[in-house]
């Protein structure tokens, strides 16, 4: 079961990464070209929404499962995995940053509906977007990816 979870983590994690740089490349072109706001660009957010939802809840239960996630906390105490940059990055810094881009992206899409003119809409989504990809960029655990 883990090995399976894992793989859709790993593989779905390009998927989103992908989405979420092109919703942020589209909000800030968005922006910066005062285009109007219309359903292209809304179903691009959308679906950057979705796709770290359905992220987030794998991760979720791959952290109850994975040997790296909980049970490294669990087996060597949470002293061990805060001194040990693998251990921490896995159990610690990826899972909580990743709930954050989470956080980041869905106050980005809710506060952009309640938007009424194109441009705030286009840097409301911008400015959550970006945020959102900085951090996901910053904890993906490179050296496992590829």
């Amino acid at each position: 079961m883990y090995t399976t979870i894992q793989f859709i983590h790993s593989y779905w994690a390009y998927l989103v990464v992908l989405i979420i740089v092109l919703a942020t490349i589209n909000a800030l072109m968005g922006n910066f070209s005062k285009r109007e706001y219309g359903p292209k660009d809304f179903r691009i957010s959308l679906f950057g929404l979705i796709v770290t939802h359905i992220q987030l809840l794998i991760g979720l239960v791959l952290f109850f499962v994975s040997p790296l996630g909980l049970q490294s906390i669990t087996n060597n105490g949470m002293g061990v995995v805060m001194k040990d940059s693998v251990l921490r990055l896995n159990a610690v810094e990826h899972p909580f940053v990743m709930i954050l881009v989470v956080v980041f992206i869905t106050m980005g899409y809710s506060k952009h509906k309640s938007k009424l003119v194109s441009a705030t809409k286009f840097k409301t989504l911008a400015i959550f977007y970006t945020v959102a990809l900085v951090l996901l960029l910053s904890r993906i655990p490179w050296n496992q990816w590829f």
